[in-house]
């Protein structure tokens, strides 16, 4: 049988690795460059447009376990990502263009996958798997608000800066990862510190700086929301619109110092600035969490009012994209099945996942059970005791009414129901090697021959 797939970034070359891994014919479409979408900036399979970390890789953390599940079930793109990683703590972090090309040879590669560089303006019969994630185009998009029978939702995505490293100024500056937790000796990450004066400057400057103004297709926000009001994914603010909820709302947010003692001073600031190294080389470093709306000449005005920062250069300015997400909730399954059609799943940050390890593994999850359908056996629900399985029966349980996106996180897995008592850390170990149990026992015993 053979399988269509609609869009190549993480979800949808994750989905079409495994489907061919499984025997299926499979024909990737990316309208990648013939289409642009005003984020991406190569025509790469799997191109990273905001971060370049995929999360925490410390396997009692949220991400670290959705890693290590989809990792032991064969993911493509990890073994890409691991190959293509770069020091940053915790974290896996990838060199961004090594990553997507790896990804992109390897797809290509696959005798198994035919990649197709063209628009899809419509939902293709047969066996389907959409992936076009958060940047749909607007056709498509006109063809799924059509089938689902409702409008689509819309929010925002930011775009972190990313500067040279030499023009940080390592004399303010210092390298250090949070608690000591990195893999280098001097740490992962590029710190600068701000006291509470410098701290307030800096925030009044960004409170007051000019943005660019949303262009007419992103003013239309969601169903229920007055047009021209900005309703942002709250797993990513623009710093600017954090900035507006208090003063201190940075400082216990992407600018919290604790564990960042500063060795010049040998105390803890007030508040920090944290960059990420970007590339295998380290002469890029991207800044944490400062996604961000800002025209360019203000980002250079802003940032540059941060110690360490006064002379950066910048490589790539934040910006603002629009984003598409169904109302998961009322129209696909656990399966990520579409409810009134067996044979179209849809996967990655379309479904409302949100984070790029979700993407990966709602798109691995897709391409199995396409698979599966195509042989006749029962598509997959996994136990909600996994984060994949847990992070699947989220967004398609979750109230319909006032559906947000969702990254993997704890608070979505079941209670341990032994009775023992454990503190936060040591829970997190349970549920992780919990996971790691009902995932191996589940597929021994839900073979597809």
């Amino acid at each position: 049988m053979e399988l269509t797939i609609v869009g190549g970034g993480l979800a949808g070359s994750e989905a079409a690795w495994q489907a061919a891994e499984s025997g299926l014919r499979v024909t990737l479409y990316e309208m990648r460059p013939s289409v642009e979408t005003g984020a991406h900036r190569t025509d790469s399979l799997a191109e990273l447009v905001c971060s370049n970390s995929l999360g925490s890789k410390l396997p009692d953390r949220a991400t670290g376990i959705l890693l290590n599940e989809i990792k032991h079930l064969g993911s493509l793109l990890i073994g890409c990502a691991e190959r293509f990683s770069v020091p940053a703590g915790g974290a896996l972090a990838v060199d961004r263009d090594g990553f997507a090309r790896a990804v992109t040879q390897k797809i290509r590669d696959h005798p198994q996958i035919r990649v197709v560089r063209e628009e899809v303006i419509d939902i293709p019969d047969g066996l389907t798997i959409i992936t076009t994630g958060p940047l749909t185009s607007p056709r498509l998009s006109e063809a799924l608000k059509r089938l689902t029978g409702d409008d689509h939702l819309y929010f925002f995505d930011a775009l972190a800066p990313i500067v040279e490293a030499e023009s940080v100024d390592m004399s303010l500056a210092y390298s250090a990862s949070r608690y000591g937790r990195g893999e280098l000796e001097e740490g992962d990450y590029i710190n600068c510190p701000l006291d509470e004066d410098e701290y307030e400057i800096f925030v009044n400057a960004l409170r007051s700086a000019d943005r660019i103004p949303l262009r007419e297709f992103e003013e239309v926000i969601r169903q229920g929301v007055k047009a021209g009001a900005h309703h942002y994914f709250e797993g990513c603010l623009p710093v600017e619109i954090i900035a507006e909820r208090g003063k201190e709302a940075l400082a216990f947010g992407p600018m919290r110092p604790v564990g960042l003692l500063n060795p010049h001073s040998r105390k803890r600031p007030y508040a920090v600035l944290q960059l990420r190294r970007d590339n295998l080389m380290g002469s890029l470093y991207n800044l944490v969490g400062f996604q961000t709306n800002l025209t360019y000449a203000e980002q250079r005005r802003v940032f540059r009012l941060v110690p360490g920062l006064q002379n950066a250069r910048f490589i790539r300015y934040g910006q603002m994209h629009r984003n598409t997400f169904i109302n998961a909730p009322e129209v696909i399954r656990e399966t990520l099945q579409f409810k009134s059609r067996d044979d179209l799943l849809l996967a990655g940050q379309i479904t409302g996942v949100e984070g790029y390890m979700g993407n990966i593994a709602t798109g691995l999850l897709a391409g199995i059970n396409a698979s599966r359908f195509a042989r006749g056996c029962d598509p997959l629900v996994l136990p909600h005791t996994t984060m994949l399985g847990a992070l699947c029966h989220y967004i398609t349980s979750a109230s319909s009414s006032d559906f947000q996106p969702m990254k993997a996180n704890l608070g979505l897995l079941p209670k341990m129901n032994d009775g023992v008592r454990r503190n936060r850390r040591d829970r997190a170990k349970a549920y992780a090697e919990r996971s790691r149990i009902d995932l191996v026992d589940y597929f021994e015993n839900n073979n597809c021959a």
